[in-house]
């Protein structure tokens, strides 16, 4: 501009692309330090949780005041800067992928108990577990543990029945079948195909294909 000002500059960040311009007080094109603070955020997503401690040290050697710290959140690694001439930015990464469940790997957990309401007594006073009403009566999803896990009273005797994931539940019904156990037919569930099965000991689990 005539005058020395900058009416228009533009800045890419990766794919977005950032419009810039010093103040124009006679159009109300004013920074948010010069208003006051900022009205918005401006969020920056980086690849790594390890990018977040880096830009913001980064932002804060060139001038930028640190609002929060970095820290990890349920959705991700984050932290706030305000740069030099007042906006107000979020460095964020997203949390990590949950591992995905592969053959053979435990998919779910079931308690059988004789009576689910002191084994949730006990296990609430112990273990602080909530449960939410599952789909067969008496039946318990137990809530946030990993892998998954449920409760269902009635059980003549106590035991843990486990769920293993299979890519091919035909064909694993077959290898238990051929290998001295037994198993029931398949059964399709709104979470997948299962099959309740016992190994050549006795022991009861279940084959589930998602």
């Amino acid at each position: 501009m005539a005058d020395g000002r900058i009416g228009h500059a533009e800045l890419a960040i990766g794919d977005s692309v950032l419009m810039l311009a010093d103040e124009f007080a006679e159009i109300d094109l004013l920074s948010p330090r010069t208003r006051g603070g900022p009205s918005q955020s401006l969020y920056l997503r980086v690849p790594e949780p390890d990018a977040v401690d880096a830009t913001v040290r980064d932002a804060v050697e060139a001038g930028a005041r640190l609002e929060r710290a970095a820290a990890d959140h349920e959705y991700g690694r984050n932290a706030v800067v305000v740069d030099p001439f007042g906006h107000r930015w979020m460095i964020a990464s997203s949390p990590a992928a949950a591992p995905t469940a592969r053959h053979s790997d435990l998919a779910y957990l079931t308690h059988a108990v004789a009576d689910t309401g002191r084994a949730q007594a006990f296990y609430g006073a112990v273990l602080g577990w909530t449960f939410l009403p599952g789909r067969v009566e008496d039946g318990w999803h137990i809530e946030g543990t990993y892998p998954p896990a449920g409760m269902h009273g009635g059980a003549g005797a106590p035991g843990i029945e486990p769920v293993y994931q299979v890519d091919d539940l035909a064909a694993a019904v077959a290898a238990v079948r051929d290998h001295g156990g037994q198993a029931g037919e398949p059964q399709q569930q709104p979470y997948g195909r299962i099959a309740e099965c016992i190994d050549d000991q006795g022991t009861h689990f279940q084959l589930l294909q998602p």
